[in-house]
């Protein structure tokens, strides 16, 4: 149970709910304890009748008087029944958002490293699927566990007192239940793991077949993804089965226990009447109608363990990432504006996760409002210098420095506040066109929106659409060919008005023209804005104020256009290659 432990923040939270919930419940079953008494009382009045101890009449009014108050018990249990469920299962629903939120808010504060060595079917069985299961245990659990303590408590003190010979022989089989239920329960807790593992490994495999669906198509896939989805399928089966299989004792090994405590009760109590050592053969009507209200309660032990069982497991691996810590973490609490100088100072960098050293040893600087290029061969480390800026990851040594200030010393808030970033491969989400645009600025006007996607050179594109900027995007902006969704990134990026733009090589699928045409509108709204290009165009960085040529993690030649076509060096070559092309 102590993995469960880190819900009791949430019960201390809804304390007062969960404590008018038990009163609730205790009432409820206090009502229910009235109903056998009185059918007791009823049979004795049949009784009496029938041996002309009473009249008529008499007899008759009292059954009425009973019948009413069994009918009024029950309604009455009912009734509070029904407040006992809104009260405690609303509770688990409250417990279960706030639990959502924490796992969600604290996916967010994670770095980048995190989201490289897990996979996102996993992160979204944790906060849906697992995140289910232990609301089980904050509400019917709970729930349940009530009502069958409140049972126990009142009711088998209270067989007792009425019929002790009979009350002991009835429960009888009450300690073998508990040890039956001991042991399968740790069974329980094992398959109960195991399903939930497997579950994340389906929503992984599920959610990437459906985000590559189009690669599958196009290799023509389908029957071996088919195949690979039927033996995960098959896996699952097995590992519910087995879960299952141990699930299916308990009802079973209830109802028989539960009959032998009847029979017990019918044999012993028949005995005792025609002894003359109970009154009247209502109190085996009692008695019989005691132990079938025990038979949900004993029954729901069981359950209650299963759930809380799964409870456990789910919840051991929601902790699992709630422990992880953010490798980049917000050292400064005050807000602190950002203009845009940036200096490296010696800066190297190794991705943890493939141990490749991408920057060596490299300092530069650029100065507020400047337009810096960063050219170079494929995993020369452009693209890592824009990561580093944005810091979603720190540095291996070295410093890096924005406005002077080390940038570990600035809150990471107002530093991602202050830079628009247009990744290589843009990323857009399943909502209108307008809203992918407003996602830096949710409170743009329909001006502003207009005025960025004109710039981006998208505009005539949206227009072309039936819905216009309301079109719905398919998941990660499918809907769009890549050329649009990159103008599409660029456009949010303007809208936002950083002080620091970060485009990384967001050109790449528009053909030249429309290139040349966003580049002058990119300068426009970038002046006095600092702005960071990756390309592997020369075209992107001949106008920009400096161009940085990295190889292999190094500096290799730094200069404006015209000094670097000086040099006989990388950039010279990359600019008559590309040359040559074109006029080809």
């Amino acid at each position: 149970m102590k993995e469960l432990r880190h819900l009791d923040k949430y019960f201390k939270k809804y304390w007062f709910k969960i404590l008018v919930g038990i009163i609730i419940t205790i009432i409820a079953r206090i009502f229910q304890l009235v109903m056998p008494s009185y059918v007791k009382k009823s049979i004795e009045v049949v009784e009496n009748y029938v041996a002309l101890e009473i009249a008529e009449p008499q007899a008759r009014d009292l059954l009425l008087q009973y019948i009413l108050i069994i009918v009024g018990a029950a309604l009455l249990s009912g009734f509070f029944t029904f407040l006992m469920r809104q009260t405690i299962i609303n509770v688990s629903r409250y417990i279960e958002y706030d639990l959502k939120n924490e796992v969600f808010d604290h996916y967010q504060l994670l770095s980048l490293n995190f989201y490289k060595s897990n996979r996102t079917g996993d992160l979204m069985n944790r906060i849906s699927e697992d995140v289910g299961q232990v609301r089980l245990y904050t509400g019917p659990a709970i729930m349940y566990g009530i009502q069958t303590l409140t049972l126990f408590v009142c009711l088998i003190p209270l067989m007792f007192i009425k019929a002790p010979t009979i009350a002991f022989y009835s429960l009888l089989p009450l300690p073998i239940l508990s040890v039956l239920i001991y042991q399968i329960s740790k069974i329980i807790h094992k398959r109960s793991t195991r399903v939930q593992e497997y579950l994340s490994s389906l929503s992984t495999f599920a959610q990437e077949s459906f985000s590559g669906v189009s690669v599958i198509k196009a290799y023509g896939l389908e029957p071996q993804v088919n195949a690979e989805m039927t033996l995960l399928a098959n896996e699952g089966k097995e590992k519910s089965m087995d879960l299952a299989k141990v699930n299916a004792w308990f009802f079973p090994l209830m109802i028989l226990l539960i009959g032998i405590s009847n029979i017990f009760v019918i044999y012993v109590g028949g005995k005792q009447y025609i002894n003359g050592e109970i009154s009247s053969i209502g109190t085996i009507a009692e008695f019989i109608l005691y132990v079938n209200m025990l038979t949900w309660p004993v029954a729901i032990v069981g359950w209650l363990t299963s759930i809380v069982q799964r409870a456990e497991a789910s919840q051991k691996r929601i902790n699992e990432f709630l422990k992880e810590q953010p490798e980049i973490k917000n050292e400064i609490e005050d807000e602190t504006p950002i203009e845009g100088a940036i200096e490296f100072k010696n800066v190297t960098f190794t991705y943890d996760d493939t141990n490749i050293t991408a920057l060596k040893d490299i300092s530069f600087s650029i100065n507020k409002g400047e337009t810096v290029a960063f050219i170079g061969k494929t995993g020369s480390g452009k693209s890592t210098i824009l990561d580093l800026v944005a810091r979603l990851y720190d540095t291996s040594s070295g410093d890096i420095f924005i406005d002077g200030v080390p940038i570990k010393k600035l809150n990471l808030h107002s530093l991602r506040a202050s830079v628009g970033a247009v990744p290589q491969d843009a990323f857009l989400f399943s909502d209108t066109i307008k809203n992918n645009i407003k996602f830096g600025k949710e409170d743009a006007t329909e001006d502003e929106i207009l005025d960025v996607a004109r710039k981006a050179a998208v505009h005539e594109n949206i227009m072309g659409f039936t819905k216009k900027y309301d079109t719905i995007l398919g998941e990660r902006g499918i809907t769009l060919s890549g050329g649009q969704k990159q103008r599409v990134s660029i456009a949010r990026a303007l809208l936002k008005e950083p002080s620091i733009y970060l485009f990384d090589d967001c050109l790449s699928a528009v053909d030249t023209e429309t290139e040349e045409q966003i580049l002058f509108n990119l300068k426009e709204a970038a002046q006095s804005r600092t702005t960071l290009i990756v390309s592997h165009r020369v075209s992107s960085a001949k106008n920009a104020d400096k161009i940085i040529v990295l190889e292999d993690g190094k500096v290799l030649e730094e200069g404006t256009h015209n000094k670097l076509l000086e040099k006989d060096g990388y950039y010279k070559e990359l600019y008559i290659n590309q040359l040559s092309e074109k006029e080809n």
